[in-house]
């Protein structure tokens, strides 16, 4: 083999080099994943989806009979990540390409568990998240000599949301802003910096751990959702109705949901841009 197909998508500008491997033959070490979501020397990407069937991969075998496809996800470092909800998007929006789905409903195995993907007639891709975890505790994330109060939210990967009065007091963003306690996240965790923008209409701008300050981020939105919904007394499960936000992020917007269940959806668009070939040679000398 001496050439891997691969596309290039996006969500709301969260872009990913995509890599079909229906049956898990292509050894993508962090090394060869942080070479492809290189901006100058390779692709470039905020992460890699590694398309592979779930009963072809150790990690998503026991999800095959709800999923027959597994979103192998990579951030743009190499490093495994549990989730990825722009990357769901674009991840269905493949497998409508290629013929794998077509428009209505779509089961996806992730490292987070099984998502619901509703590929809409009209183009947009709805996910449904799951549900939020509030771990306990207080959590502070500072900028500078700037710091603020953040509510821990896990949607399948941690968050950290901070409300704040300009979004230019996240700074520049290049390094991962300091969190205390250092225990409320033993792996790192995504920062959401966010300033209202009208009634159930917020801004944000977020730190993805291994991949920097991204366009966007999908379970970022989401949890930025859920921790305005709770500054705002909005909880679904205490009102017993749904809430919706609307989400602007630096590369589009999109609309959260969440339901007096708990379950959230996340509704925005997915775009496949490019595909090619990658040399195999020049991805093997990454590797060694």
């Amino acid at each position: 083999m001496t050439r891997i197909a691969f596309l290039k998508g996006h969500g709301t500008e969260n872009d990913f080099v995509i890599v079909p491997d229906p049956e898990n033959a292509i050894d993508l070490s962090p090394a060869a994943v942080a070479a492809l979501c290189d901006r100058r020397a390779g692709i470039g990407g905020d992460g890699l989806l590694h398309v592979v069937k779930s009963a072809a991969h150790p990690e998503a075998a026991h999800m095959a009979p709800e999923a027959e496809w597994f979103m192998d996800y990579r951030n743009g470092d190499g490093s495994i990540a549990e989730m990825c909800g722009n990357g769901v998007r674009v991840f269905a929006r493949y497998l409508q390409r290629a013929g794998h789905a077509t428009e209505g409903d779509l089961a996806v195995a992730t490292r987070g568990g099984v998502k619901t993907v509703h590929i809409a007639k009209e183009g947009d891709v709805t996910v449904g998240m799951g549900t939020a975890r509030l771990p306990e505790g207080d959590v502070t994330v500072s900028v500078g000599e700037r710091s603020w109060p953040a509510l821990n939210v896990n949607m399948g990967n941690p968050h950290a949301v901070a409300f704040v009065d300009d979004l230019a007091h996240a700074g520049d963003l290049y390094a991962a802003p300091p969190f205390s306690p250092a225990f409320a996240y033993p792996d790192g965790v995504n920062v959401e910096f966010v300033v209202d923008r009208g009634p159930r209409h917020v801004a944000l701008r977020v730190y993805e751990r291994g991949a920097g300050e991204t366009r966007s981020c999908g379970t970022g939105a989401c949890a930025v959702a859920v921790a305005t919904a709770r500054r705002d007394g909005l909880a679904p499960a205490a009102t017993g109705t749904p809430v919706t936000y609307t989400i602007d992020l630096p590369g589009g917007t999109l609309l959260i949901t969440e339901h007096p269940d708990g379950e959230i959806e996340m509704t925005g668009p997915a775009v496949i841009v490019a595909e090619g070939e990658i040399d195999a040679e020049w991805l093997e000398s990454i590797a060694r």
